[in-house]
């Protein structure tokens, strides 16, 4: 569906050169939900400005559908372009003028027959659920609904691919949530594929099914969300986890453990998918003098499946423990011994 193979950009200023995006590869498949997730400055925008040739590479090719869209003439790149809509942070609308107008404005631009233009907006507009905004103007709505007249204008070509970005960032939590739920609708009941760009790990987490981590305008981690915030490898992707899924020991309960004269070891426990339904705790209360503490737990959902982290302390002489942690290592669950 979309494809960038070793993708670079090199912007130059007064400032010198930045290298916006570095050798970057990725895949999007039909019907993915992607996220490229990154801090500002990390080469997301470029990224997903590729796709629909907003932004030409320096180097590497990008495909959609087959196509190497960096080497299409202008006019195979404009039919390409009306199956690729497009969502911005800023809405990007006409605002004095009606959302039927601005829902209609790609079609009137493609000179689409206005019985078609009539037929389609309507179409889109009850898919946003604002039929009863046909006639409002713009200035008039809220973020939230501006939004989603931006949706829905992206929508009016029938595109097969949807870009975002940064589609919620300007929005509040509550309504944020309501545009996440609209966009996996989309993907779900119109089979669009949608690559978005973010820098809220609650928008990957709520939506996606795959992601990739940009720093510098390099990938540094990318896979199925599961795999990628399931177990982050680099430090920038752990930070963005933590955002969700705090996996941190406070300092109090350092400080108990510190002082705790009794042998022991403190162990981070994650448990993913099934390994929620295994009785560890249970089992390891059963080990002939070994003691399990919990510290702290924390239950989150990534891809739909649920992820928990358990801080536990095993008191006991050393063979106890190391009894204790053979069960954990036995029940498939993750294990960390951490240090104070």
């Amino acid at each position: 569906m979309i494809t960038l193979d070793a993708v670079s950009k090199r912007y130059s200023g007064q400032s010198g050169t930045v290298d916006a995006l570095v050798d970057v590869s990725l895949q999007v498949d039909r019907s993915d939900i992607f996220g490229i997730i990154g801090f500002s400055g990390a080469g997301k925008s470029t990224l997903i400005r590729m796709v629909n040739q907003l932004e030409r590479p320096d180097s590497g090719r990008v495909i959609v559908h087959g196509a190497d869209v960096t080497a299409m003439s202008r006019k195979d790149l404009l039919r390409t372009r009306r199956n690729v809509g497009m969502v911005f942070q800023q809405f990007n609308l006409l605002e004095t003028k009606t959302v039927f107008r601005n829902v209609a404005m790609p079609l009137i631009l493609a000179g689409r027959p206005r019985a078609e233009i009539e037929r389609r907006v309507d179409e889109v507009l009850e898919i946003v659920e604002l039929s009863d905004k046909r006639r409002a103007r713009v200035t008039h709505l809220s973020g939230g609904q501006k939004q989603r007249v931006g949706i829905a204008r992206a929508l009016a070509t029938e595109p097969d691919i949807l870009l975002c970005d940064e589609a919620t960032s300007a929005l509040d939590p509550k309504t944020t949530e309501s545009i996440l739920q609209l966009l996996k609708v989309i993907n779900r009941r119109m089979g669009v594929t949608i690559l978005l760009i973010t820098h809220q790990m609650q928008v990957i987490q709520r939506i996606c099914n795959k992601v990739a981590v940009m720093e510098a305008g390099r990938i540094v981690e990318q896979g199925s969300v599961l795999d990628v915030f399931g177990a982050p490898k680099q430090a920038i992707t752990q930070e963005f986890v933590r955002t969700v899924i705090n996996d941190q020991v406070p300092e109090p309960i350092a400080q108990l453990v510190r002082a705790d004269a009794r042998n022991s070891r403190v162990e981070r426990l994650r448990f993913t998918g099934h390994a929620v339904n295994k009785p560890i705790i249970s089992s390891l209360s059963r080990v002939d003098g070994l003691e399990p503490n919990i510290l702290g737990a924390t239950v989150e959902e990534l891809e739909g499946t649920v992820i928990s982290l358990f801080l536990l302390q095993l008191v006991g002489d050393d063979e106890a423990i190391r009894r204790g942690e053979s069960l954990i290592d036995e029940a498939g669950i993750d294990r960390e011994v951490l240090t104070f």
